[in-house]
């Protein structure tokens, strides 16, 4: 008798090839080592055990390697890809805001399974701040911090790091799926109005022009209360009293005269008016004219005396 076992085989070396272990993951601060490590929280991707590398050399997996991360605890899943295996064994380095968004603490358990995710061709991001509006050009921003950066999970608000100051943002949608590999791909990216954002109130364009209303000459005599030149008393050097204090004398309404009016002004346009009216030529007479004094027209003389040679 034959017995068949393909699908039994096939199952199993499917489970074969699939790495799935748990780690107790650390923040990148708690990674040992002279070398400063920053460079792993600008980025998606963490640092693993190298029997981890040594377990995926065995497998027959895709490359690049990408991983999903679970915490069971909290049901909360995200994707990332791996930069370095040099962590101590059962341990595995995570940047921060990966750990926030599995709400994981120091020393947490972590389920870390390889995966295969479609390359990416559209991506939408939500500023968490209206701070990112003060960047120049956000999308050369993003796309420069992205190489750092091996996939994206809808859901997940990743942090950028640029001029010392860190930026998140929440990633939106990705297609076309929801879990998707941005490695060497052509990516249409868009962004949503930052959380918190108000549009700035419009102001219409066409303002009233205001009329010019009719007054009373008599009001501006009430109006003329400033200083006036030599309306102050005097002091005798003799010490007597002036017979007559000087009082000013009031302006009457009809000798406040006001100019002409331009009807043809405009809001915000300036115009000069001169006099146009032609001054009248003055009538000299010949004699007048023969008088007059005309700058380095006498005769020069001089001290010394030339006299001909015989």
């Amino acid at each position: 008798m034959f017995s068949f076992h393909v699908f039994e085989h096939q199952l199993a070396r499917g489970f074969q090839n699939r790495f799935s272990t748990q780690y107790r993951c650390y923040s990148v601060s708690m990674l040992a080592g002279p070398n400063d490590r920053s460079d792993v929280e600008k980025g998606g991707k963490i640092i693993m055990p190298p029997s981890a590398l040594d377990q995926l050399s065995r497998l027959n997996i895709t490359y690049p390697m990408l991983f999903k991360l679970t915490n069971k605890n909290s049901d909360r899943m995200t994707h990332c890809g791996v930069l370095e295996f040099v962590a101590d064994e059962g341990i595995c380095y995570l940047p921060h805001w990966m750990m926030q968004n599995l709400l994981l603490e120091e020393g947490g358990l972590v389920q870390v399974e390889s995966v295969n995710l479609m390359v990416a061709t559209y991506s939408k991001f939500q500023p968490q701040s209206p701070d990112f509006l003060d960047i120049t050009n956000p999308k050369a921003v993003l796309e420069n911090a992205l190489r750092n950066f091996a996939c994206l999970t809808t859901g997940d608000v990743i942090a950028i790091n640029y001029n010392e100051k860190i930026y998140e943002l929440r990633v939106m949608e990705t297609k076309p799926d929801k879990a998707v590999s941005i490695i060497e791909c052509d990516m249409n990216v868009d962004f949503d109005a930052p959380l918190g954002y108000k549009e700035p109130e419009r102001r219409p364009n066409h303002q009233d022009e205001p009329t010019e209303e009719e007054t009373d000459p008599s009001s501006y005599a009430d109006m003329d209360t400033g200083f006036r030149a030599f309306t102050g008393s005097g002091n005798r050097l003799d010490g007597k009293t002036k017979g007559i204090e000087p009082s000013p004398a009031p302006i009457a309404p009809s000798d406040i005269k006001r100019g002409i009016p331009n009807y043809d002004f405009k809001i915000g346009r300036i115009t000069f008016i001169r006099n146009s009216r032609p001054q009248p030529k003055k009538i000299v007479d010949d004699d007048d004219a023969m008088n007059r004094f005309i700058a380095f027209s006498g005769q020069g003389q001089s001290l010394r005396k030339k006299g001909r040679k015989p």
